[in-house]
Order: structure tokens, then sequence, then C-alpha cells
């Protein structure tokens, strides 16, 4: 588990349908942020970059695409080109799990809706909300909860939304820093958990899957 350095991911959407979007696809390393945003023909602040590399005294590589199709494209070149080549695993919280999850699920079906092959390949893969849920003792049970109760504020004090749907009005809008800046937080709270589970938890408490399909 710790010879594959933890890759965090994390996705915001229109909403929970069928018909849904993806607005931003984030990646959070021990290098840096990677973050797609679907910016639907509206045009970011030409200091959106800078600013959020300001404000969050960390690097982010943020990329714009005018469409859904247009990010996923650039997602699956990323993901196959850079993402798969590295000894890595790819770490989400309630991504996907045996009885349900979420973020790739929906990859799936927009991917599937855009007539573009799945990209994940070889890669592994670990939720890390069953380890917390299994083999800590938390009241909570949400990735900003878990995250407060056991490790404090950090990521939850840069969070600017208080609840998912903030991101749905932003995106709308065209408030992108407040948007790219919650989904950051994500990742960075996603990593931080996989961090320390993996310093309190064995091998053997880790559900790890391949993302490669069948044919």
């Amino acid at each position: 588990m710790t010879e594959l350095s933890t890759v965090a991911f994390d996705i915001e959407t229109t909403g929970f349908e069928t018909r849904d979007q993806l607005t931003v696809v984030g990646f959070d390393s021990a290098v840096a942020s990677r973050v797609f945003l679907n910016t639907d023909g509206t045009t970011p602040s030409p200091t959106l970059t800078d600013q959020l590399n300001e404000k969050l005294q960390t690097a982010v590589q943020l990329t714009y695409h005018d469409s859904e199709r247009a990010l996923l494209t650039e997602l699956t070149t990323f993901i196959t080109s850079t993402l798969t080549q590295r000894n890595a695993k790819l770490v989400a919280y309630n991504g996907e799990r045996w009885n349900g999850g979420f973020d790739l699920p929906f990859l799936r079906t927009r991917l599937c809706t855009h007539g573009l092959e799945w990209p994940f390949g070889t890669l592994p893969y670990v939720d890390v909300m069953d380890v917390f849920e299994k083999r800590f003792n938390t009241s909570e049970n949400t990735l900003d909860g878990v995250y407060r109760e056991l490790i404090g504020a950090g990521m939850n004090d840069l969070d600017p939304f208080s609840d998912s749907s903030e991101a749905v009005t932003a995106w709308e809008e065209g408030a992108f820093e407040p948007l790219i800046t919650h989904n950051i937080a994500d990742i960075r709270r996603t990593r931080a958990l996989m961090d320390l589970a993996e310093r309190y938890c064995s091998k053997s408490d880790f559900s790890m899957k391949s993302l490669d399909p069948v044919v």
C-alpha cells in the first residue's frame, strides 16, 4: 500500500440524475493539485489560477474546457498518458464501494454518454470511506465530518461551502474560484485521511481493486 503514492480524486456535478453533467474533476498528489474545469462557454477570470495558488499556498494546475465532452477528452488524455504511468493508487471518499458510491459510477455514465472509453486502465483504487467506517471510532461519516474529528480544522476552514449543493449554484453563476477551492479542499481532505489511515491500519484493512475493464 504505502509503496504506491496516493492520488486523491473528487468530482463536482450539476446534480445526481442521469442527464446531469460534470463541472469539475480534481486530483491531488503530494506534488500538486490538477483540476479540470467545465466552463460551459463562460470566460473565467484571467487571474483565476494565480488567485488559487496564492490562496492555497501550494501548486494548482488548472485547465479550462468549454464543454463536458472537452473536459472528458482532456481528462482521458491526462489519465492514460500521465496518471496510469505513475506508481500510484487512486483514492476517493465514497467514490465507489461494494454497495454504491458516486464519483466513478457518475463518470462511467458520462463517458458512455459521449462515446468515450474508460481511461483508468490498471490503476489500483481504494475507497477510504470503508476504512474509517470499519477501523476508526467516529461519530461522523461524511468527508468533512471525519476529517474534523480526526485531523482538525485545516481544509474545512478553507472550504467556502457548508453544503455540496452550493457547488451547483456557484457553477451556474460562474463563481469558479469558490467552486474550485471547494473541490481542492475535498481532494486534499481525502488524501490526508488516506495518509492517516495508512499510519494506523494494516494492509489487510484496505480493499484495493483494479479499475481495468473486462474488455
